[in-house]
């Protein structure tokens, strides 16, 4: 899709975007906003700090606090702000959803149904969510299974039943391992953090190693908005994988770009996951431009947190917090 049709498809659009305290939802409504849209943020928590980091005018964006486990609260708030379509990212990570069991199920799961049913009651036809690498994981293959796979296999089989049953529309993107400013929580956050350290001269040690995708944030969530710059048919699921690589790539690229000579190391088997490229059909879907290499993707990824850094964002406290909180 040309990019001058996508800006004028989301002109005015308002745009509910649940999780956007999270990496790719802040990045999300960056995109959103530079594209002339209205994102409307629906999130637990008011946590605008990783929207500080992605964007300037981050306190001027819309910010309802609501569970999407609050079936009435999401309606209300889907009413009250006149929502055409949803960009669905709220979810709970492997780790949690391992800690609570119980709760997450009624976060990823509930709250996935909610969204669906909120939609198929508002009359939306443009919904992309968020599933992930682990739905994959639980075929029959050597990855690990997790509770939180579980979950995303549980949410596209939901979308496709309401397709099926009363045609409320859906894309389903399954992100790998994504990278860039913002992700610092979730098993796969590491390779990030060591760009964040190596930045602020800390030495850092990523806790796994082998083959991964990588997927530049800026790369994600433009496809997660160009998914509802229009009227869907359908519930279809897609990879999006990103970039092929391995640990000790990563680490070598973050040294060759930074200043100063960064104390990155890696150890631990690799992550259970797959790390081949996808198939491309979602970006053939979407028409959108091909995910940015890995240099590129590091490269700007330092680059923005110079920029956050000259902007007054303490890029120091927060790699000092991100270094500790793994240890």
């Amino acid at each position: 899709m040309p990019q001058q049709v996508l800006v004028e498809n989301l002109k005015n659009l308002n745009v509910l975007v649940t999780g956007a305290a999270g990496c790719i939802g802040a990045w999300a409504v960056k995109l959103l906003i530079e594209r002339g849209a209205k994102p409307f943020i629906y999130d637990l928590t008011e946590n605008r700090s990783r929207l500080h980091l992605a964007m300037e005018g981050a306190d001027d964006v819309p910010w309802e606090l609501g569970n999407i486990t609050d079936f009435k609260g999401l309606t209300d708030v889907i009413k009250a702000h006149d929502i055409k379509a949803i960009i669905h990212l709220a979810a709970l990570q492997v780790p949690f959803c391992k800690a609570d069991p119980v709760g997450s199920t009624q976060v990823n799961v509930m709250g996935s149904i909610n969204i669906l049913e909120a939609a198929r009651q508002a009359g939306i036809k443009r919904l992309s969510y968020a599933s992930s690498v682990a739905a994959p994981a639980m075929g029959d293959n050597d990855y690990l299974a997790t509770l939180y796979g579980a979950h995303k296999i549980c949410g596209e089989q939901m979308a496709a039943v309401y397709w099926q049953d009363w045609q409320v529309p859906s894309i389903g993107i399954r992100p790998g391992i994504i990278y860039g400013p913002g992700r610092d929580q979730g098993m796969s956050a590491a390779p990030s953090i060591a760009m964040l350290a190596a930045l602020e001269g800390l030495a850092y040690t990523v806790p796994f190693s082998g083959p991964l995708t990588f997927c530049h944030v800026e790369d994600a969530a433009l496809r997660f908005v160009t998914a509802i710059s229009k009227d869907q048919t359908g519930a279809p699921v897609f990879d999006m994988n990103g970039t092929p690589s391995d640990t000790s790539q990563i680490i070598d690229i973050i040294k060759t770009q930074t200043d100063v000579n960064a104390d990155l190391n890696f150890y631990g088997g690799a992550m259970p996951f797959p790390a081949q490229v996808d198939n491309g059909e979602l970006d053939v879907l979407l028409k959108v431009p091909a995910y940015r290499s890995l240099e590129k993707g590091i490269e700007e990824t330092l680059a923005h947190f110079k920029s956050a850094k000259a902007r007054g964002f303490d890029t120091g406290a927060l790699a000092n917090r991100l270094i500790e909180g793994s240890t």
